[in-house]
């Protein structure tokens, strides 16, 4: 039977699309440039995707992602790519100032909570998390959080799970599950670290990484049935 819950935050507990666009048109009508289009928006959240999903593989570090995906952007659509840093520092605190739960995630945390150990596993930035955590009340609700910038390591890496593990005072991995969207970042950085993972995958999409994943489910209240399921 679970006792601890690591909750990946973006994608499975907060709708970070719905954040995305919404601090992007804001900081386009801040910089006066132009008219954010659904096109644009759509190029970008593939771009930013691409660039963490680097990230996930090590391949580039934090600060390239940041600054790199507003780089790669603002060349494709014609805008000064001289403002990509400052841009990139307000886009972090603004993702705070609209919040959105995934369906049913917000009502299953209250739901769980005193009944195992609920803790936020996260590879957003500090300044970007800690905002979105307070203004959507989970900063109550969780009993840990681990942001990667904190822990000096990014999922799927070993050292960010045994951090977790450490702190949490784990030693029985069979009773932990991790749940969250990413493939690699949670479902190959749970299985590689010894723990149940369960993909929260609403779009069904194929599982493209070549790893058992323990539970997959389309909907976050289906995990009640799951980590309920040993009473």
């Amino acid at each position: 039977m679970y006792k601890y819950l690591l909750w990946d935050i973006d994608g499975t507990v907060l709708d970070f699309l719905a954040s995305e666009a919404y601090a992007i048109r804001t900081l386009f009508r801040k910089y006066n440039l132009g008219e954010c289009t659904e096109e644009m928006l759509k190029l970008y959240s593939e771009i930013n995707a691409k660039y963490w999903r680097m990230l996930e593989r090590n391949e580039i570090t934090k600060p390239q992602v940041l600054i790199g995906r507003f780089l790669e952007f603002f060349s494709i659509i014609g805008v000064d790519a001289n403002v990509a840093e400052s841009f990139n520092n307000d886009y972090q605190l603004t993702l705070g100032d609209h919040i959105e739960f995934i369906e049913n995630a917000k009502e299953v945390l209250l739901l769980s909570k005193g009944k195992f150990v609920i803790a936020a596993v996260t590879n957003g930035t500090k300044v970007a998390q800690e905002k979105k955590l307070r203004m959507s009340g989970l900063d109550k609700i969780f009993d840990a959080v681990f942001i990667s910038e904190d822990v000096g390591a990014e999922k799927p890496n070993e050292q960010y799970f045994n951090y977790v593990f450490e702190n949490l005072g784990i030693t029985n991995k069979k009773e932990v599950l991790i749940i969250g969207d990413s493939l690699i970042a949670d479902m190959k950085g749970g299985y590689n670290s010894g723990i149940d993972t369960c993909w929260f995958n609403p779009a069904r999409n194929p599982n493209t990484v070549g790893i058992p994943i323990t539970y997959e489910i389309d909907n976050i209240n289906k995990i009640l049935y799951i980590v309920n399921k040993g009473e």
